[in-house]
């Protein structure tokens, strides 16, 4: 009787120590459940596998139709096609919103965004460039003079109207040939990423596990926070309509010589790559919101589950960006503060990306943003 009472008084006490050793879950995020510890090589794979290189592969089918129609363009400038030119070019550009925000690994090592999509383009600079005859577009100082900003230069502003572009091509070799060569480095630096991914470096990515500034994992929640905070919140909307100046420049959009409907549909289709790449394509497949719900990531004001809000804040984000369609240029122009409400709700999603998002992985912010807001 007396052994049994010592022995119940030792496993009610061990039980209590075991209690007291547990984190308090008031105190902020916590512990990931028993068996669902988040596996950080399948997430990786995952985005490999599902995103990365499958959005790389129809990128590059519409890069290589791009060059296709260019060069028959160049070889025959006429109206025609010129037009099929043109049609190739907005393809590739609406497809290349799905993958840019991809800056990290082979895509950073070539500087993939600077070659691609870096606007507004220095017309003067192409100018010049065409009229020498003499270009670098490793240069710094060609970067936007190169990509898809100059290509809207080249197909839809060089002249007043199509049959006088088709005529600038016709009289002009030098023409002809910086558009190949546009197309060209575009073409030279996406393959070597694009191979890369396909070769060695899919291994090198999944394999690198951990949260440190050199792992996978940190250095894609980094380039995917910078992506949609600069690139998508202040480059597509936030610059354009002067939240940081005060004065508008709907010169400034993507697409400016195109517009039209365009420069929405490419600042649409981004925001959605964003929200499936924070989703994934499948709920029992890994994703970065299955990673944050097994760390248990809540919001330390509201108890409320973190991917939640923010899939809650890019949904209304969303909305505000599609708003402003068709004509981003013209809404800058009548009702710029629909522009401003847009990128707020973008800012508020920042917030929660940049700082609950990664305080919740343990990811260290690498990047700085100085727009001054």
């Amino acid at each position: 009787m007396k052994k049994t009472l010592i022995s119940a008084l030792s496993i009610l006490l061990m039980a209590l120590v075991m209690l007291s050793c547990q984190k308090d879950p008031s105190s902020g995020t916590p512990e990931p459940n028993p068996g669902t510890t988040p596996d950080r090589k399948a997430l990786l794979t995952q985005w490999a596998d599902s995103l990365v290189k499958p959005g790389y592969q129809r990128f590059n089918d519409k890069l290589a139709a791009l060059k296709t129609k260019t060069t028959a363009f160049t070889a025959a400038p006429t109206t025609a096609t010129l037009l099929d030119a043109r049609q190739a070019w907005q393809q590739a550009y609406v497809e290349w919103q799905k993958v840019e925000m991809f800056e990290f690994g082979p895509a950073e090592t070539v500087s993939l965004r600077n070659h691609f999509n870096i606007y507004p383009t220095d017309a003067v600079g192409i100018r010049q460039n065409i009229s020498s005859g003499t270009y670098n577009f490793d240069l710094a100082t060609a970067i936007p003079q190169q990509g898809f900003p100059a290509l809207d230069y080249l197909l839809n502003g060089l002249a007043a109207d199509d049959a006088a572009i088709v005529q600038q091509y016709v009289a002009s070799a030098n023409h002809r040939r910086y558009l190949t060569d546009v197309v060209a480095k575009m073409d030279e630096k996406f393959g070597k990423v694009y191979g890369e991914w396909n070769g060695s470096y899919r291994n090198t990515f999944i394999n690198n596990v951990g949260t440190d500034a050199s792992s996978s994992l940190s250095r894609v929640i980094n380039a995917y926070s910078l992506y949609f905070e600069r690139y998508l919140r202040a480059g597509k909307v936030g610059i354009p309509a002067g939240t940081m100046t005060g004065n508008p420049a709907p010169d400034k959009i993507e697409a400016y010589y195109f517009r039209g409907e365009l420069p929405v549909q490419l600042a649409a289709t981004a925001h959605a790559a964003v929200q499936l790449f924070f989703n994934g394509r499948s709920a029992s497949q890994p994703s970065l919101k299955a990673y944050l719900n097994a760390l248990g990531a809540k919001d330390s004001r509201t108890n409320q589950t973190l991917s939640d809000l923010v899939n809650a804040q890019l949904g209304v984000s969303y909305q505000k960006l599609s708003s402003l369609s068709p004509d981003l240029y013209a809404t800058i122009r009548t009702r710029n503060a629909d522009a401003v409400a847009a990128y707020n709700e973008m800012q508020k999603a920042v917030r929660m990306i940049k700082v609950d998002m990664t305080s919740a992985l343990g990811i260290t912010v690498t990047y700085v943003d100085n727009d001054g807001d």
